[in-house]
């Protein structure tokens, strides 16, 4: 990975118990609309020379489009944290991870950069992973925002840079009926600068860091503002962000006679959950004594620091004036996302250390262009936005996969001799087995097209209404190749014929799969929404009590094509068999037809119509189960469909200019979902589901907002129930199938309390200390899906009983033209699991950072020290147990840096 001497803001880091989200930006108290508050951020600094401002007391105002139109943070009956730009800049907030930090309502699951989904307020079931990143992913429950434009996407969201925003709104809570589909939990927002007309404007920040253990990172961003003509205007920022490694990969061997398949019931995982009968190996208890396993080693692996990262990228943005009441905003974002390495560690050798054994090369390439468009402007007494969006990913990723051979029994079968996998009866395993290093290779291309309409009437009016129309199309394609090299060497039974797609079926690729490959995922899912939405707001008594009303029609469609296909039959045949696996073109085609492909007998692949009865197709020589799923398979819908109404309620009493309190009632969805190995049977009766249902929340909520002590303190927050109904989670269970597959699996229910203060004394000028906490409690209140893997009474996934920071910053005049400031801060978290699935569960241990940064700034430039992780805590943010193995993210070793910044 390139390493590029460039730097750019560290951030005055973790200190840790607390940063909440207050909002200590810019505008003045009686900036009434974003533009103001763009224009005061983006004006120019003052002339060199110049006596600096000296601080002064008391919280400012933040101005946020949580509903759509621009108001007074202080005046939103909506659970919102929202760092500003000043803020973003002082806690040098640039990725994901960073704003994560900072925020105690949200957690994340996933496995690092670009790897990533977000939860807000603990609703959560399960941690997202390579195999269900793309298109067997779940639709997200938090939607993120670029500007007016969904991010959104299946398994992951992209990992957008935060260059040169105005702020970032994290709105807490369903947010269905302005926002659509996955805001279900919340919407996370990122509001960049926009061109200003106001004058020139550029500036430049840099920075370098060390990391106890690790390697030196840079980061460098630079923009530039200029108005070309009294009504065009345009802006660009460039930026680098070069972050070392901290993980070790460590030599280390493995070998088969560790596979699941020889694994006995009983046998206790290592998150203590014991393997049940219907679990245990296939040839579990089986005599080895005769086999002869060979080793996989990875001396020509093992290296220090290897989990390198590098964000690059550029926007680009123009706004045009055509009159004082229409204008046309267009940007243009590219970015890439290279890593090395993978950012997870292995507890059962050395956490403290961040060690892991990886056994071939993990690596990922995650790219995007975005290009968006706004028109806004007035018809009559009416505000007119359209927005508009294209965006374009790629993602190019390896990811080594033996870790697979701890939990999927059919390893054995692909790198052994079939004399061991299958000996004959009355015989004991005898032969070779290969090195069991496996990877998979993955190539994504996403493309989403939205566009949305939306009116609004004055916000003076006592009566005002917001109102509009959505449509989004996003099309994924995913070619998964799973690759055991063993399989060439073994060449079981005379080894794999090629394999190809099956006929007639879609494929990015015709084929044949590489000899290394032995299954392969080869799908295009297609999601098309539309939403139609309005609020309306009535000031029952002005100035004092509000009524609010909302609601939103949702149309979403989910749609599969392609193959899942296995070498399983191709064994010592001498063309592909075409058989087992799923063929999703014929499963999800709704035409009434099913052909059978779960056999190695030819014979028994046939295919089968509508109307025909279990008999019937056993009479053509199907099993009873066969026949089964054949029946079920010829009803598999053509497409998940989602559709329905979800309402929003709230009232906003105000006794006072500074206090605001509310009670509010919202309901969000999340659309289902079509499995690719649906109709698939597994022990007790189970059957796969061939879709996925809605998952729904009701909302219920009280919340204030106050500024009290003439505006010294302010103090927001919120209590809340929500009930959850067919929660979706995904399942990993190879005594089902050998493929991820998803699950209404419960009904559930959270309790919460969540506050953010700001204490900013007139006493005490350039003083501000503040804060934010979250509690929750979690609960599985009725267990849907009949595998028993979900307990009832137990936690959802990402919800710690408590998460809260807190920071001080006192800034002091060093002189009439220089300022110094220190800003120490903490932030803690309470334990968490990583999934609802008992078996893929995962303990993750409580913590607590700290962080300082101290520097000195004048008009034009800044020098900042800052250092993260102080107490060099081993954090545990996000982990799984999927195969069977722990592995734990955590926050980045103890770190140390020096960051500058000009502005012009």
């Amino acid at each position: 990975m390139n390493r590029l001497l460039t730097g750019i803001s560290s951030g005055a880091l973790t200190f840790a118990l607390a940063t909440g989200a207050s909002a200590q930006d810019a505008a003045p108290a009686e900036t009434s609309t974003a533009a103001a508050a763009q224009q005061s951020q983006s004006g120019q600094a003052a002339q060199p020379g110049a006596r600096r401002k000296p601080a002064q007391g008391g919280v400012k105002t933040i101005v946020v489009t949580a509903q759509r139109r621009s108001e007074d943070l202080q005046d939103v009956p909506v659970a919102v944290d929202a760092i500003g730009a000043e803020e973003l800049d002082q806690l040098n907030i640039s990725t994901f991870d960073d704003y994560l930090e900072q925020l105690p309502s949200i957690t994340a699951g996933g496995s690092g950069p670009g790897q990533s989904t977000i939860y807000i307020r603990g609703l959560a079931s399960t941690t997202p992973n390579l195999t269900t990143a793309g298109v067997a992913g779940l639709a997200p429950n938090v939607s993120m925002y670029l500007d007016e434009q969904p991010l959104a996407q299946p398994g992951r969201n992209l990992d957008v840079y935060a260059a040169d925003l105005e702020r970032i709104e994290v709105l807490k809570g369903p947010q269905g009926t302005l926002f659509g589909a996955s805001s279900q939990a919340g919407v996370v927002r990122l509001i960049t600068n926009k061109p200003s007309l106001a004058g020139f404007d550029a500036s430049f920040k840099a920075s370098t860091s060390f990391t106890k253990g690790g390697e030196e990172s840079y980061k460098a961003e630079g923009m530039i503002n200029v108005p070309v003509t009294s009504n065009l205007a345009l802006r660009a920022v460039v930026y680098l962000d070069d972050q070392g490694g901290y993980i070790d990969n460590v030599a280390g061997t493995r070998d088969l006679s560790e596979s699941a398949r020889f694994r006995e019931a009983g046998t206790v995982r290592s998150n203590g959950v014991p393997v049940e009968p219907r679990r245990q190996g296939i040839q579990a208890g089986a005599d080895l004594s005769d086999v002869t396993f060979l080793e996989a080693n990875n001396a020509g692996l093992v290296e220090e620091n290897f989990n390198d990262a590098q964000y690059s990228g550029f926007r680009a943005s123009a706004l045009y004036e055509f009159s004082p009441d229409w204008k046309l905003t267009v940007s243009h974002t590219r970015q890439s996302l290279e890593t090395d390495g993978v950012f997870f560690a292995d507890p059962e050798l050395d956490l403290d250390e961040l060690e892991i054994q990886r056994y071939e090369d993990d690596r990922l390439e995650d790219s995007f262009s975005n290009t968006a468009w706004s028109v806004e402007g007035r018809l009559g007494m009416l505000d007119v936005i359209y927005n508009g969006a294209y965006t374009d990913r790629e993602v190019d990723q390896k990811i080594d996969y033996t870790d697979y051979m701890f939990a999927g029994q059919y390893l054995p079968y692909y790198i052994c001799d079939g004399s061991v996998s299958y000996p004959g009866a009355g015989n004991d395993p005898s032969g070779t087995c290969q090195a069991p290093n496996a990877f998979v290779t993955s190539d994504t291309e996403t493309t989403v097209f939205t566009q949305e309409l939306r009116v609004s009437t004055p916000e003076e009016n006592r009566f005002r209404v917001t109102a509009g129309g959505f449509y989004s199309d996003l099309i994924l394609k995913e070619r998964n190749d799973y690759n055991y090299p063993g399989n060439i060497e073994a060449a079981p039974f005379g080894g794999f014929a090629p394999n190809f797609p099956f006929p007639g079926a879609y494929n990015s690729d015709a084929g044949p799969l590489p000899a290394t490959a032995i299954f392969r995922n080869d799908v295009k899912r297609t999601d098309r929404q539309i939403g139609i939405f309005g609020e309306a707001s009535f000031d029952v008594v002005p100035d004092l009590l509000t009524a609010t009303f909302g609601a939103r029609y949702y149309n979403v469609e989910v749609d599969f094509e392609g193959t899942a296909n296995s070498s399983f039959c191709n064994a010592g045949a001498a063309e592909d068999q075409n058989a087992f696996g799923t063929n999703l073109s014929d499963l999800y085609d709704g035409d009434g037809q099913y052909t059978f492909i779960g056999s190695c007998d030819a014979s028994l692949r046939q295919t089968f119509n509508l109307g025909d009865t279990v008999d019937d197709i056993m009479a053509a020589g199907l099993s009873e189960s066969q026949a089964n799923l054949v029946f079920n398979a010829l009803s598999a819908p053509d497409v998940a469909k989602s559709e329905g109404v979800i309402f929003k309620g709230t009232v906003t009493l105000t006794p006072a200019d500074d206090i605001l309190l509310y009670a509010t009632y919202s309901e969000g969805f999340r659309p289902g979902l079509l499995n690719r190995p649906g109709g698939a049977q597994g022990p007790g009766n189970f059957t796969v589901p061939f879709e996925l249902q809605t998952d729904t929340v009701a909302n219920y909520e009280l919340g204030w907002k106050t500024q009290l002590f003439d505006r010294q303190l302010k103090f927001n927050g919120s209590a809340f129930f929500v009930d959850i109904s067919n929660l979706q989670t995904t399942i990993f269970d190879p005594s089902i199938v050998n493929l991820f597959f998803s699950d209404n699996a419960a009904n559930a229910e959270i309790w919460g309390v969540e506050a953010e203060f700001t204490f900013a004394p007139y006493a005490v000028p350039g003083l501000t200390f503040s804060g934010a906490f979250s509690i929750l409690d979690t609960e599985i209140t009725e267990v849907l899906t009949p595998t028993d893997d979900v307990e009832l009474g137990s936690d959802l996934a990402y919800a710690p009983n408590f998460q809260g920071n807190a920071r001080v910053r006192y800034q002091w005049a060093l002189s009439n033209a220089l300022d110094a400031y220190v800003m120490p801060q903490v932030t803690h978290s309470s334990s968490k699991y990583t999934d609802i699935i008992k078996i893929n569960r995962w303990q993750l241990e409580g913590y607590t950072t700290f962080g300082l940064s101290a520097g000195i700034e004048a008009d034009r430039w800044n020098v900042e020290i800052f250092g993260e992780n102080l107490s060099d805590e081993r954090a545990q943010i996000a982990g799984d147990f999927y195969y069977d193995r722990p592995r734990i993210v955590t926050n980045r070793p103890l770190t140390i840096g020096l960051r500058v910044g000009y502005n012009y």
